[in-house]
């Protein structure tokens, strides 16, 4: 009888193979983030966020796009390249070069071999349609062009992904990622797949712009965190960089601080983190709405519907950054 196990045993295990089911995998949460790293601060620390919580993200690469601050592509790939080295993880992790230009400028041409974006947009279908038994996460915290392509290329991975993306000030009109590309958010908005949305809300107490700190904050909490690399890293405001707490000291004493105190909203990082703790914000379901000339058009009658994300928890979410950046 145990041989008789042992044998069906095999062929199931044979037969599963043969068949493709995925196999099980680690409850870590599967993300692709895709960024414009180069612009302002709050990538950065999103990016040492998501590496440095190795035990909760399971982190397949980096995409990169270009907005309108930061330099052109080139300037966001190195930056996010940078950021990957300064957390230990190079080789590993892996940077992708993404879409320069805007949705309406490339959808048309994403059937050719050297569209614009096509690398970043072929490695977020290729790893949507891996088989894992866990759902991919798309953590878009710039304009959402290479998701918007992926999708255009290959409606089949609506269902496999999640995309959780930093931006908007709804119901308001405006905020920087959505008018890189608003196209782009209206295409995702009529899709199938999952969009939820973790809200700006510049000067709201209600959205990520909550979640803020000061110079001092910084000066007292980084200098000296995360793990030690050899060769030390150059700077995007020159200087050596050994460790990233000292880099995130060196980004806010060369940025514009606003706000009373004076300090810095860390915006993609707030997102990152209720991906790894959805009870550091509060969840509400919508009927999805209409992007129209910029404004939003409630659809109360739409069956499709997102998700927002609002009231941060900017105490905890901060705190667990700090606690994340100690770790050797």
């Amino acid at each position: 009888m145990r041989a008789l196990t042992f044998v069906t045993v095999l062929v199931l295990a044979a037969t599963t193979a043969h068949i493709g089911l995925a196999a099980p995998r680690s409850g870590k949460i599967r993300v692709i983030l895709d960024t414009d790293a180069n612009n302002e601060l709050d990538d950065q620390h999103a990016i040492a966020y998501l590496l440095l919580n190795a035990d909760v993200f399971d982190v397949e690469g980096i995409t990169v796009n270009r907005t309108q601050s930061g330099g052109g592509i080139d300037e966001h790939y190195g930056e996010a390249v940078r950021m990957v080295n300064l957390c230990a993880r190079h080789p590993e992790v892996k940077v992708y070069r993404g879409a320069d230009k805007a949705f309406n400028d490339i959808k048309s041409r994403v059937g050719r071999p050297d569209f614009d974006g096509a690398d970043a947009v072929r490695f977020i279908i290729e790893r949507a349609r891996a088989r894992d038994d866990r759902r991919l996460v798309l953590l878009a915290v710039g304009k959402l062009t290479n998701v918007a392509l992926a999708l255009a290329k290959a409606p089949d991975i609506a269902p496999r992904v999640r995309i959780v993306w930093l931006g908007s000030n709804y119901p308001e009109p405006g905020e920087y990622n959505q008018l890189n590309d608003e196209p782009s958010l209206q295409y995702i908005l009529d899709t199938r797949a999952d969009f939820e949305i973790a809200v700006v809300r510049y000067d709201q107490p209600s959205g990520t712009d909550a979640v803020r700190v000061t110079l001092a904050e910084i000066q007292r909490n980084m200098p000296g965190k995360g793990p030690r690399v050899d060769p030390p890293v150059r700077g995007r405001h020159g200087g050596a960089f050994s460790n990233f707490g000292d880099y995130s000291v060196n980004l806010f004493e060369h940025i514009e601080l606003a706000g009373t105190p004076p300090s810095r909203a860390l915006y993609d990082m707030a997102a990152a983190a209720i991906v790894k703790n959805p009870a550091w914000a509060s969840r509400v379901t919508i009927p999805a709405p209409l992007l129209k000339d910029g404004s939003w058009v409630d659809r109360p009658k739409n069956r499709r519907t997102i998700v927002l994300w609002e009231h941060f928890d900017r105490g905890s979410i901060i705190k667990d950054f700090y606690e994340t950046v100690a770790r050797d």
